[in-house]
C-alpha cells in the first residue's frame, strides 16, 4: 500500500536515495521520539544508525531531510493517513451507545503560529495559525477526516464539504450552527446534534412526554426561523443531576431518547480528549520546517502516529491509555521487542496471529 502510494504521488524526477520511506521513517521518529526541533531528529537518527538497517532505511543528512519536507507533496502523507484510517477500522471497538448507527464528533482546534516564520498562515494582525477540522470516529475513537487550513477558515465552511455516511450521526458544538448545512443534512439522511443557540427564534408545535427522573426537562418538536423556508428539528432541554446545569439540545432524530440525546452530546468531549493528546504527546504545536508544505506534513505524519498507536493498543488488547502507550513506545522506541513484553516482562503470552501483525519494512 505505502509503494503503490508513493508512486502515485511522486513527482516528474523520483528520489534516487532518499526515498519517500525514508521521509516517512525520520518524520515518525521525530514524532514518537518527541524531537524538538530538525537537528535534534537527524541527531537521534545517527545515534540510532546501526539499527535503522532493520526499519529498511539510512542516515540522511540534515539539508536533504530538509529539502524533502519543502517539496515533497503533503498529499502524500493525508493519503497515506486515510489508508490507516480505513485500515484501523476493523479492529476498533465500537461506540458505548446500543444504537447501530455510526457516531462522530466534529470540532476544531487552531494551533498558533509565529507569524514572522510563517507567514502564509496569517490569521490576525499580529498572530498566526493553522486549524485542524476533525471529524472523530467513537468506533476506537479514531479521526476519520482531518482537513488542516488557515486558521481564519470558519468551521461551516469544512463541515458543508463533508460527506457523512447515510444514517450516521454527528455531534457539534454551537459554532456549526447553520440552518442551511442542517437542510443538507436532512436530505442525506444525516442526524445532527448539536446545542441550542440562546438567541434561536422558534415555534413550539408539539410537546411530548419527557421521563423528569433521568433529567430530562423538555422534549419538544419546533420550527426554527429561517426566512422563507421551514426546518423541523426537536428541542431536547436537559438538567446535568450532578452539576445543576441546564442545557437545551437540537436534533432532526425523533426516535432516540431525549436521554440518550443529552447522553450523545456529553460524548462530544471525546474529541477534546484527541486534541489534548495530539497536543501534548505529539509533535504539532514546534515544526521543523516553515514551509507550507513541511507543517501540512509534519500534522499528517503526527495522526499517523496516533493511528499506530491505536492500532497497536487493539491489537495487543491492554488497558493501557493511549497516553501511557505512547509515553511508553517513546522510551523503547529502537528496540526490538513486543509491546506486551515492556507492559509485563514477567508474564509469558501467546504470539499475535501471523494475520494481525504489524509489518513495517516497505
Amino acid at each position: 500500500m505505502f509503494v503503490k502510494l508513493s508512486k502515485k504521488h511522486r513527482g516528474k524526477r523520483s528520489p534516487r536515495t532518499f526515498l519517500y520511506w525514508d521521509q516517512f521513517v525520520h518524520l515518525l521518529h521525530a514524532q514518537l521520539a518527541g524531537c524538538k526541533s530538525l537537528r535534534d531528529g537527524i541527531m537521534g537518527m545517527n545515534a540510532a544508525a546501526k539499527r535503522l538497517y532493520h526499519l529498511g532505511t539510512k542516515p540522511v543528512a540534515q539539508s536533504t531531510f530538509a529539502d524533502a519536507n519543502n517539496q515533497r507533496p503533503c498529499t502524500f502523507f493525508e493519503a497515506l493517513f486515510g489508508e490507516l484510517y480505513r485500515r484501523c477500522l476493523p479492529k476498533a471497538s465500537g461506540h458505548k451507545f446500543s444504537f447501530k448507527n455510526k457516531l462522530f464528533s466534529l470540532d476544531a482546534s487552531v494551533v498558533d503560529l509565529c507569524l514572522t516564520l510563517f507567514p502564509w498562515a496569517k490569521f490576525r494582525t499580529t498572530k498566526a495559525g493553522i486549524k485542524l477540522h476533525t471529524l472523530l470516529d467513537h468506533d476506537g475513537y479514531l479521526p476519520a477526516v482531518v482537513p488542516v487550513t488557515e486558521a481564519k477558515c470558519h468551521e461551516v465552511n469544512m463541515a458543508r464539504l463533508l460527506q457523512l455516511p447515510k444514517g450516521s450521526i454527528v455531534v457539534f458544538d454551537r459554532g456549526y450552527v447553520d440552518h442551511a448545512w442542517f437542510r443538507q443534512l436532512c436530505k442525506t439522511d444525516v442526524f445532527l446534534v448539536t446545542r441550542l443557540k440562546s438567541n434561536a427564534r422558534f415555534i413550539v408545535l408539539e410537546r411530548n412526554e419527557g421521563d423528569r427522573t433521568t433529567g430530562v426537562t423538555s422534549d419538544q418538536m419546533i420550527q426554527v426561523a429561517d426566512g422563507e423556508k421551514t426546518l423541523i428539528l426537536r428541542r431536547v432541554g436537559y438538567r446535568d443531576q450532578e452539576t445543576g446545569k441546564r442545557f437545551e439540545f437540537l436534533t432532526n432524530h425523533m426516535t432516540l431518547s431525549a436521554r440518550t440525546i443529552a447522553d450523545i452530546y456529553k460524548e462530544r468531549w471525546q474529541v477534546e480528549i484527541f486534541f489534548r493528546f495530539i497536543k501534548q504527546n505529539l509533535k504539532i504545536k514546534t515544526f521543523i520546517g516553515n514551509s507550507k508544505n513541511a507543517v501540512l506534513s509534519q500534522v499528517y505524519v503526527a495522526l499517523i502516529a496516533y493511528l499506530l498507536l491505536a492500532y497497536q493498543k487493539f491489537l495487543s488488547n491492554i488497558g493501557l491509555s493511549l497516553h501511557y502507550l505512547a509515553r511508553l513506545v517513546q522510551r523503547n522506541l529502537m528496540q526490538q521487542c513486543e509491546i506486551l513484553d515492556l507492559v509485563d516482562p514477567r508474564q509469558k503470552r501467546l504470539k499475535f496471529n501471523d494475520s494481525d501483525q504489524l509489518t513495517i519494512l516497505p
